[in-house]
C-alpha cells in the first residue's frame, strides 16, 4: 500500500477531472507527492518523482473522491429504531461510554472512505466525539477521510435529535452560548435542528413541524457568523425553510415544497440545499410491511420524499446550489451507499450522471469551503481520488464497488466493507 509519505505516480487512468461537463480523459498519469497533486498528463510523457511507486491503473476511471455532505456516523443503516438513545447517551458520558462512541464514529468514517468518500461533512452526533475522531486522523493516530466536524448539533426541549446527537437550548442566550461553546471545543460548522421529522410528526400532514423559534434561530446564526462560522438547518417544512433563511441559516438540510419566495430568499442569503434523498425514500417507496413504519409515518415520509426533490428542482432551475448527502443514521441508510444518493438525484432530479458525479465533487467542496483543496483532478489539489473499473458516466452504479480509494496521497487498495444483505436487497429494487 502506497502511503502519503512516499511519491506516487499513476499511469494509464481514464481521468474524470469532476467539471461540469467532465468527459473521460484516457491514457493519462497524475502525480501525487507528499498528498498533493503535483502534475497531471498524458502518461506517455510522464515522468516519475524521484523515489516514487509506479501504479498503472490499466485504463481504469479516476475521479475525485466522493463527498458526502450529510452524515451522522453515530448510526449505521440498520434497519430498527434508535429506541430511547437519548437515555443511552447519558449512560455514556463518561470516559468509558466515549471511548466507545468515538470507536463506533472511527469505524464509521472508515466504511465510508472504503466506499469511495474522502470528506464528510457531520451533521451532528453524540458527546463531541466527531471532533475527537476528525483530530485524531488529522494529528495521524489512524487511518481515515477529512471529517468536517459540528459536534453536537443544537436543538430545543422536544425537538428532534434532542439528547442524541443535539443539545437543548430553551432561550436565544442558551442558543449563543452553545454555538460559543461549540466554537472553543473546535467545531467547523454549526448545526440547528429547526423542524421535527417524520419520526415526530403525530399526524399525516405534519411533517417537519416547526419547533424552534424564529429569535432562537437568529441568536444562533449571528453568534455563529461572527465567529466565522456556517449555519446548516435540518429543516423538513416550507414553514420552517422560510423561518431558517430569514434568520440566517446558510444551508437548509433536507427540504420542502418550494414556492418563489422561498426561492428568493434563497438567493438573497446565497444559501445552499443539501439533497438528502436516500432517508426519505424507505419510508415514502418502500411497503410498511417492510419499513415497519406506522401509516402516518409513511405518509409524510412521502411529503418530505415529494418536498426534497421538488426544492432541488427548483433550485437547480434557479442557479441555487444544491449539494449532497446520505443522512446515514435514518434506517436503510448506510455508511457505504454514497453512489446510492448520486443515482437518485440522477434518476428524480433528471440530472445526468456526469452532473450528478460534478455535485457529489466539486459542488460539495465548493459549497463546503473545500474548493481550494478538494473536488477535482488538478494540480494544487488534495490527492482524493476514486478508482473504477467501469464508466460511472454510464451507470452510477460503478461506484459501488470501488477498485481503489486514495485519500491525501494514502492507497487503499480494493477496499472492502460489511454490507447488510436485508438492506443490499430492499434498495436495489429501487436503484
Amino acid at each position: 500500500m502506497a502511503t502519503a509519505d512516499r511519491p506516487t505516480l499513476f499511469i494509464n487512468a481514464t481521468v474524470l477531472d469532476g467539471s461540469e461537463h467532465m468527459e473521460p480523459q484516457p491514457d493519462m498519469a497524475v502525480a501525487v507527492e507528499r498528498g498533493v497533486i503535483t502534475w497531471m498528463g498524458p502518461s506517455a510523457v510522464a515522468q516519475a518523482p524521484a523515489g516514487a511507486e509506479v501504479i498503472d491503473l490499466a485504463g481504469a476511471y479516476l475521479m475525485p473522491g466522493l463527498i458526502n455532505m450529510h452524515v451522522h456516523l453515530c448510526g449505521s443503516g440498520k434497519p430498527v429504531s434508535a429506541g430511547d438513545a437519548g437515555a443511552l447517551m447519558k449512560k455514556l458520558d463518561n470516559p468509558v461510554g466515549r471511548a466507545i462512541v468515538r470507536h463506533i464514529l472511527k469505524s464509521s468514517a472508515q466504511q465510508q472512505l472504503a466506499s469511495g468518500v474522502t470528506t464528510v461533512r457531520g451533521a451532528g452526533d453524540p458527546l463531541f466525539a466527531d471532533i475527537a475522531v476528525r483530530d485524531a486522523i488529522d494529528a495521524g493516530k489512524y487511518q481515515g477521510l477529512r471529517l468536517v466536524a459540528p459536534g453536537t448539533g443544537v436543538t430545543v426541549p422536544g425537538g428532534h435529535g434532542a439528547g442524541l446527537f443535539a443539545q437543548v437550548a430553551n432561550s436565544p442566550a442558551e442558543a449563543a452560548e452553545q454555538v460559543r461553546d461549540l466554537y472553543a471545543r473546535g467545531a467547523d460548522v454549526i448545526k440547528l435542528f429547526v423542524t421535527g421529522g417524520v419520526f415526530d410528526a403525530t399526524e399525516v400532514g405534519e411533517p417537519g413541524v416547526l419547533r424552534m423559534q424564529p429569535e432562537l434561530v437568529h441568536a444562533a446564526c449571528d453568534t455563529a457568523h461572527a465567529l466565522g462560522m456556517r449555519v446548516a438547518a435540518h429543516v423538513e417544512s416550507p414553514e420552517g425553510v422560510r423561518v431558517a433563511l430569514e434568520n440566517g441559516v446558510d444551508s437548509i438540510e433536507h427540504g420542502a415544497q418550494p414556492s418563489d419566495e422561498m426561492i428568493t430568499l434563497f438567493k438573497q442569503r446565497k444559501a445552499f440545499q443539501i439533497s438528502t434523498i436516500s432517508p426519505a425514500l424507505p419510508y415514502a417507496l418502500f411497503d410498511r410491511s417492510i419499513s415497519h413504519a406506522t401509516y402516518e409515518q409513511q405518509e409524510n415520509g412521502k411529503i418530505v420524499f415529494d418536498g426534497i426533490v421538488a426544492l432541488a428542482k427548483a433550485n437547480l432551475a434557479a442557479g441555487v446550489p444544491v449539494g449532497l448527502g446520505t443522512d446515514v443514521g435514518c434506517p436503510y441508510i448506510t455508511h457505504y451507499d454514497m453512489w446510492r444518493e448520486l443515482n437518485y438525484f440522477h434518476k428524480y432530479c433528471g440530472v445526468s450522471n456526469a452532473f450528478a458525479l460534478h455535485t457529489a465533487t466539486m459542488i460539495n467542496a465548493e459549497i463546503a469551503g473545500l474548493s481550494d483543496v478538494t473536488g477535482s483532478i488538478a494540480a494544487g489539489k488534495c490527492a482524493d481520488f476514486v478508482v473504477t473499473e467501469q464508466n460511472p458516466l454510464d451507470s452510477l452504479e460503478a461506484l459501488r464497488t470501488p477498485a481503489m480509494v486514495v485519500a491525501r496521497g494514502e492507497v487503499f487498495n480494493a477496499p472492502k466493507v460489511k454490507k447488510m444483505a436485508q438492506v443490499e436487497r430492499q434498495l436495489d429494487l429501487y436503484r
